[in-house]
């Protein structure tokens, strides 16, 4: 499997790098976070002139790989802006489900203009296929009723994309005006934004036709293929932090690298970070091939949750005392690995998801 970047997508991965470098460094980071709307309009508006937020609209441009490499950086920099919640993935549903009218939508958005949010995951549900909202016609239009939450950037959306049970069966995506809710906005632990949308006969316009049921999961894995890059950004940049801190923190008089132990368990993350960037990888490149995949997508789910688990909590214990604190950004980079692990199901949901399909294997090693 050729893993290589090509030009085009090494000197995306850079740029993205400088831009965001340029922007964010831990005491920035925490300002921006800390003010509303928790990420930087300014550097929204530089990452739409480079054409960040219009990936993968387009699939003769970009695509999965594109993403990744961008999400990679965000997630290396804990970048607070919305990149994929705000834009690429509920962006890609309305590239692949609207009409010509509904298309045009994405010029807004990729200009920073129009943020979206992808409203799907329910507060009852264990995983992203159980939903009771439910959507019945009116008319010529449509109504919704139900709670999505947690809704990743909703308390900043312009527009909803809201997935709904149709009347005859199937699911459904609707295009929805935030106004038409009650929306209920919090701050996540790991200094994210979100919201609790509640919907009680929202009027609402159906994206495409039929049973979109197919394009849902999609949109899910694609979502999901995008958390894991960004935890791959994470785990790389928290490493590089550990390896820097124990070479330069002495004890006894020597660097912490002289101690064996310790460098056995730097090289243990190390392990857990290739592990977690060929899953990565693996995950990118069937959404490239134009496999959706859920087994592949579980796969990859599961590797990077372990891994990140392992990198954030090593990370801290061998930084000691300092690496809680929120001046130093190591907690940081560990709730947000652990926050990329609760989303669209943990590393046990996974699990459990796969044991259910051991069955379709010839052959079993233990």
């Amino acid at each position: 499997m050729n893993v290589d970047l090509t030009d085009e997508q090494q000197l995306l991965a850079d740029t993205t790098r400088d831009v965001l470098s340029s922007a964010y460094d831990t005491e920035s980071r925490n300002k921006t976070i800390d003010s509303d709307p928790g990420w930087s309009r300014d550097l929204w508006g530089q990452l739409a002139q480079i054409g960040i937020l219009g990936l993968g609209f387009d699939p003769d441009e970009s695509g999965p790989i594109e993403i990744m490499v961008v999400m990679t950086e965000v997630g290396r920099r804990l970048a607070p802006e919305p990149i994929a919640a705000a834009a690429l993935i509920p962006g890609g549903v309305i590239a692949e489900l609207g009409n010509a009218e509904q298309r045009e939508l994405l010029d807004d958005v990729a200009a920073g203009d129009r943020l979206l949010a992808f409203a799907h995951l329910e507060p009852a549900s264990r995983d992203s296929k159980t939903m009771t909202t439910r959507a019945v016609r009116q008319g010529d239009s449509w109504a919704i009723t139900g709670v999505k939450s947690p809704v990743q950037a909703g308390d900043s959306a312009d527009l909803l994309l809201v997935t709904a049970a149709l009347p005859d069966g199937g699911h459904g995506v609707f295009l929805v005006e935030p106004t038409a809710t009650s929306r209920h906005d919090f701050r996540t632990f790991d200094g994210q934004r979100g919201s609790r949308i509640e919907l009680n006969d929202s009027p609402a316009q159906q994206l495409g036709t039929g049973d979109a049921t197919g394009a849902i999961d999609a949109a899910v894995i694609r979502y999901q293929s995008a958390l894991c890059a960004e935890a791959v950004g994470a785990m790389d940049e928290a490493l590089r932090l550990t390896t820097d801190y124990l070479k330069s923190r002495k004890q006894f008089g020597v660097p912490l690298k002289s101690f064996q132990t310790l460098t056995q368990r730097a090289a243990d993350m190390y392990v857990s970070l290739e592990l977690a960037r060929s899953m990565n990888f693996y995950a990118a490149m069937c959404l490239a091939d134009g496999r959706i995949d859920p087994i592949a997508a579980a796969r990859a789910k599961l590797q990077i949750g372990r891994s990140g688990r392992h990198i954030a909590q090593e990370s801290i214990q061998l930084h000691g005392g300092i690496g809680v604190t929120a001046e130093y950004p190591v907690a940081h980079y560990a709730a947000r690995l652990t926050a990329i692990e609760q989303t669209f199901g943990t590393s046990t949901d996974q699990l459990r998801f796969l044991s259910t399909h051991t069955a379709a294997y010839d052959h079993r090693t233990l």
